[in-house]
């Protein structure tokens, strides 16, 4: 069973529309669609904007179905140095509590600063980073060729959306991050807990930073990031190499 969550309907319509053999299914009170994709048994589930939602969606799927394997899609936006822009595709290498952390007298400090993991299992400590599952280089390459273009690398998770250029390049220089979002880190750290595999994919809806609705591209974004996933799932290239762990 393959998971695939997204904040808001519009991000996963397109696979809703796709699926086969659908079903209806609550999951914690949450409206889930079960059924097939290219052959896969896959429940699409939307958790709500935030942290809080996305974290509680996937502990109640992990729970009670359970998945596998979690594939986060949705939209983000990208930061200005990423080489990114409105349409193309993320493909997050790991992801980053962008918030978590204290604020000093230097300015902002991590988890580390305050000492206390934010996940430990065994002997491996988590504080703000959470890696995330390989994707396949080949496949990544392969669809440059089909007009889509998709990079990877850190995604950064912020409990407030970036509304201003300077924010974007100091999150940009601090993290190294290629996409901004609101709920990868949340459902990352839950991954990480269960030890269950986690691949996040976002369509750039948008700038990080640019405020101007006019330039966004939600609707261009999240059918580019759902067309990505689909061809990923229907030609197996689907690589969890990592286990969150």
């Amino acid at each position: 069973m393959i998971a695939v969550v997204s904040s808001m309907s519009f991000e996963s319509d397109m696979l809703l529309s796709l699926l086969k053999r659908g079903r209806v299914a609550a999951v914690a009170g949450k409206k889930a669609h079960r059924g097939k994709l290219a052959g896969l048994d896959v429940l699409l589930v939307n958790t709500g904007i935030g942290k809080v939602n996305a974290a509680h969606a996937v502990t109640a799927v992990v729970e009670n179905v359970p998945a596998d394997k979690i594939i986060t899609i949705g939209v983000g936006g990208a930061y200005p140095g990423s080489g990114l822009g409105p349409g193309d595709v993320a493909v997050a290498t790991m992801e980053i509590s962008g918030d978590d952390g204290v604020i000093t007298s230097e300015g902002w400090k991590d988890m580390q600063e305050i000492g206390i993991p934010t996940l430990q299992k065994g002997e491996k400590k988590y504080f703000n980073a959470f890696p995330l599952s390989a994707l396949s280089k080949s496949f990544l390459k392969a669809n440059i060729h089909r007009g889509i273009q998709i990079r990877s690398g850190p995604f950064i998770t912020v409990g407030a959306a970036t509304g201003t250029q300077k924010r974007a390049m100091e999150l940009e220089k601090r993290f190294g991050g290629i996409c901004e979002n609101m709920e990868g880190a949340a459902i990352a750290q839950v991954c990480a807990i269960y030890g269950i595999p986690m691949a996040e994919i976002r369509g750039i809806s948008n700038i990080a930073g640019i405020r101007d609705r006019r330039k966004w591209k939600l609707k261009e974004a999240a059918e580019n990031c759902q067309q990505t996933v689909l061809r990923m799932l229907e030609f197996d290239q689907l690589l969890f190499i990592s286990r969150c762990t």
